[in-house]
């Protein structure tokens, strides 16, 4: 009989096989493979607020000359309007301690790609990314100034029909935006006061929306994070 110990090393190859195969997308053969598979894929996704197959769980902002909003390919398109476009979810969301990842595109247009609502504490506060033109990143708004103003202005270049990583990690304290890995916003609170500007009042408490711009979004994902 093997021994517990030589039974491992049987084991591990195989499992580590698997593994590597349900990774990969190929498929592998027999029933635990599958399985295999299903988890590794639910626990990927444990944390996904988009399913890349409907809007269920948002709703397309009524902001009212909007583009067209529809997904396909495992895409969030937002079609460009006559200012904004977005989506606003509508289940439970909470107000600090938690971080947002998504990937976004611009597709066409030179504004903002990405515009991302979302609250602090009771407070609401926007991630631009693109705006004003199409360079501007940083937070609108802090003490009245937006995003072209304040402290968290930055200037980036962004090319089209490329996706963008981007991260977003609040505390009551501080916020953090991450592009691609890059630390592109670092704010860290005082006694500021925070505010949205009046043309994304819709998309609170979360939403995503573009400005004059077509822009398509994918693998969306909310994490809680420690105090």
């Amino acid at each position: 009989m093997l021994s517990k110990m030589d039974m491992m090393k049987f084991l591990l190859p195989v499992i580590a096989a698997a593994i590597i195969t349900g990774c990969s997308g190929r498929s592998g053969k027999g029933k635990d493979s599958s399985a295999l598979q299903t988890e590794i894929i639910a626990e990927k996704d444990s944390n996904s607020i988009f399913d890349g197959k409907t809007l269920d769980g948002w709703e397309i902002t009524n902001f009212g000359p909007q583009g067209p909003v529809y997904v396909s390919g495992g895409e969030i398109t937002l079609g460009m309007g006559d200012g904004c476009t977005g989506i606003t979810w509508k289940g439970e969301f909470p107000e600090v301690n938690y971080k947002v990842s998504l990937e976004a595109m611009r597709v066409a247009g030179n504004d903002f790609f990405c515009g991302m609502t979302f609250p602090v504490g009771k407070e609401p506060c926007t991630l631009i990314v693109g705006g004003w033109g199409g360079t501007v990143v940083g937070l609108s708004s802090i003490d009245g100034l937006d995003a072209s103003e304040n402290e968290t202005s930055t200037q980036m270049l962004f090319e089209k029909n490329r996706w963008y990583k981007i991260c977003l990690a609040v505390k009551l304290d501080t916020i953090r935006a991450f592009i691609d890995d890059s630390l592109v916003v670092n704010f860290i609170r005082k006694d500021e006061v925070l505010s949205i500007r009046p043309e994304v009042e819709l998309s609170k408490p979360f939403g995503i929306a573009s400005w004059n711009t077509t822009a398509a979004l994918q693998n969306i994902k909310l994490e809680r994070i420690k105090e």
